[in-house]
């Protein structure tokens, strides 16, 4: 009946569908079947794994191409006969798979139902575990209207933030403090710069920002530059907690008199940035065992003139962040935070994110 199942953003179908037709030849194709947008289906192929491939590396509005295995009737008894068969040869019992159902339109049964009815099919057929968040394979079922639709995947196509291999840092950004001197001048001005900080530093949730004047400043401007980094914060909180599946950390605030705060954490690891400083690669090897052992770590970045050069001397390192640029107030924070991380993980510091482990 169908042979590949294509999706994209809504409103590409169109043009998706004239550079899949160029690729294609005379295969039919249905652009949003049954009125449902991001939809592409395709029937006639000759042969389809090779024409799924061709429109994976030549189009680009494509998000995803699924090979249909099987398509029968949209109730669970055909569907999970179908996938008895399906599953034979293309799931290991030393793999892990997750089932993922994908409903468009009105049914007598729910996603879970056919989730929970294909999940125990495909362990008894294959003998393979369940993984919900880190499968090798995925099964899915994509329900349109009256038919249902089978495929199978590598889990990899989820493009998932975190997945094993890769470096795990959250831990590492919650002791980050950056220490952050207060933009001066029109307040419309110092506004705008607090709020891209604020925003900034919740994006990465770290441990808490301190703002950290070294001169007598006005009450009017200090206000303004701390109203744009609460909002700036907020804002990004918000977002954070209606789009992560887990709960955010809200970035702390703290005011301190930049001198007093470095007599207070001497001893501890402070990374002051300088264009006068050295290239933070080279830099980074002298505190790499303090890092590993540090219970805080501290940023410093200055406002329009820089840091005082005194803070220099009771530094751990002085960095430059991109020789030969000036960096923005409002970006400079930001900088000094993927450069250390890019640096870190060059060098294999973070632990390696694995997932759940098999339970065989």
């Amino acid at each position: 009946m169908y042979d590949i199942l294509v999706t994209t953003q809504r409103g590409l179908e169109k043009i998706a569908t004239e550079y899949i037709r160029d690729l294609a030849g005379d295969v039919e194709i249905k652009v949003k079947p049954y009125g449902f947008s991001g939809l592409i289906l395709l029937s006639g192929a000759s042969d389809k794994y090779s024409l799924a491939k061709k429109i994976e590396e030549n189009v680009p509005e494509v998000e995803k191409v699924f090979i249909v295995e099987r398509a029968v009737k949209a109730n669970i008894e055909d569907i999970v006969e179908a996938v008895k068969g399906v599953v034979k040869g293309k799931i290991g019992s030393d793999e892990t798979f997750a089932v993922r159902t994908r409903r468009r339109g009105k049914h007598r049964f729910t996603s879970i139902d056919v989730n929970v009815r294909v999940g125990d099919v495909v362990r008894e057929v294959t003998g393979a575990d369940v993984d919900l968040d880190y499968p090798d394979k995925i099964v899915w079922v994509d329900i349109i209207q009256d038919v249902a639709l089978i495929s199978i995947t590598s889990g990899v196509v989820e493009h998932k933030k975190m997945r094993p291999g890769k470096p795990a840092i959250k831990s590492f950004l919650s002791k980050l403090s950056l220490v952050q001197v207060p933009y001066l001048g029109p307040l419309d001005a110092v506004y705008r710069i607090g709020l891209r900080i604020g925003r900034a530093t919740q994006t990465f949730e770290i441990g808490e920002l301190v703002v950290a004047p070294y001169q007598a400043c006005t009450g009017e401007e200090l206000y303004h530059f701390l109203k744009g980094v609460f909002e700036g914060i907020s804002s990004r909180y918000r977002i954070q907690e209606k789009t992560y599946a887990y709960r955010p950390r809200r970035v702390k605030v703290l005011v301190q008199d930049l001198y007093q705060l470095i007599r207070e954490r001497r001893g501890e690891v402070i990374i002051a940035t300088s264009t006068r400083g050295e290239v933070l690669y080279k830099a980074l090897d002298s505190v790499i065992p303090a890092l590993k052992k540090a219970k805080r770590i501290n940023i410093l970045v200055g406002a329009r003139e820089g840091l005082p050069v005194g803070v220099f001397r009771f530094a751990s390192i002085v960095v430059d962040l991109s020789p030969g640029v000036t960096i923005s107030t409002d970006f400079a924070g930001v900088a000094a935070i993927v450069a250390l991380l890019t640096s870190l993980e060059e060098r294999g510091f973070f632990p390696i994110f694995e997932g759940k482990k098999k339970s065989k």
